[in-house]
């Protein structure tokens, strides 16, 4: 029997697969990807008697690989809160998903695993910017302030590696970040002692104060969209940025969009942390829209559907 771990490229992704992969090492396959990347079960090979665990990436964009590999007979275990559409009861798949606006996969995990990893997924949770959230679970853990912030920042370092448009965008594969994270059980000690930390924490500071100089496209008291200039950083910042926009203006709705390398935008919408809603609505208004109701993004926006979506951007979020 092979085994197989599916996961997001990005930090709930990568603090979930730590938290099992902590829980049961034994050798097993891991496929994963940018952040974007989301279509990873059309690239298992696996077939019946298998096992599969699949962290953070949209069930109803998997779908067809996902029925495929169930058919076939491999065991699926589902871990996820991104948009889903119509969970399959089928006898070989075990979903644990939640939408809620205050989860994410690696919360999910914790509570699978009786919270025996607790602060990966804390780390995960300020990842994915459930900054309240992640904040209440710091202080009911008995953190200090400061062992809180070192959680924020390592969330948001990991996050942030995880975008890009394609794999040379990032620091590091996120399959070989795991691999920097895999000897710790503690992520105070990773963040003390790997080189990989002090890496990401450059980067981050480096490309943030470029995005800080720039002027939003357009705003108003309830929403701004930024478009970031055509360079690795910028596709490598897009994310937090909107995140860091989201936490700075907590009234407004905001989106980031930067070209890639396809030739399109990429896009990432924050809702307004005072109404964390309606991101996921947007996007699936769009094709290769998705994510959550918090935060959601369109993979590939036509150059020329730009204006459409800065109007229907306003509309959604002033009605």
């Amino acid at each position: 029997m092979n085994r197989f771990y599916v996961f997001n490229g990005d930090a709930d992704g990568v603090c979930a697969l730590h938290q099992l992969r902590l829980a049961d090492p034994a050798a097993a396959n891991l496929i994963t990807g940018v952040k974007r990347d989301i279509k990873l079960l059309d690239r298992v090979e696996a077939k019946s008697g298998d096992s599969l665990t699949v962290l953070d990436i949209s069930l109803d964009s998997n779908r067809k690989g996902l029925m495929r590999l169930l058919e076939e007979g491999v065991k699926v275990e589902y871990f996820d809160h991104h948009h889903a559409g119509e969970i399959p009861q089928h006898h070989n798949l075990i979903a644990h998903i939640d939408l809620s606006a205050d989860i994410c996969t690696s919360l999910l995990v914790d509570q699978y695993l009786k919270g025996r990893f607790h602060l990966w997924a804390i780390t995960a949770a300020f990842g994915d910017n459930l900054v309240q959230k992640a904040r209440q679970l710091g202080i009911a853990a008995k953190l200090t302030e400061t062992e809180i912030d070192q959680l924020a920042h390592l969330g948001e370092y990991l996050n942030y590696n995880g975008y890009g448009d394609n794999l040379p965008d990032l620091h590091f594969h996120p399959a070989a970040l795991y691999e920097e994270i895999k000897p710790y059980i503690s992520p105070f000690d990773f963040i003390a002692e790997s080189v990989a930390f002090g890496k990401l924490s450059a980067g981050y500071q480096d490309d943030t104060s470029r995005a800080d100089l720039l002027q939003p496209l357009t705003t108003d008291e309830r929403y701004a969209a930024y478009l970031l200039p055509d360079a690795p950083w910028a596709r490598r910042v897009s994310g937090i940025f909107a995140n860091k926009l989201a936490n700075a203006h907590p009234q407004r709705a905001h989106a980031v969009i930067t070209p890639n390398h396809s030739g399109t935008y990429t896009v990432s919408v924050r809702a307004s942390l005072i109404n964390p809603n309606g991101a996921d609505l947007l996007c699936l208004q769009f094709d290769t829209g998705g994510g959550r109701k918090a935060a959601a993004g369109i993979n590939h926006l036509p150059t020329g559907s730009l204006d459409s979506f800065i109007t229907s951007f306003k509309q959604h979020f002033c009605s």
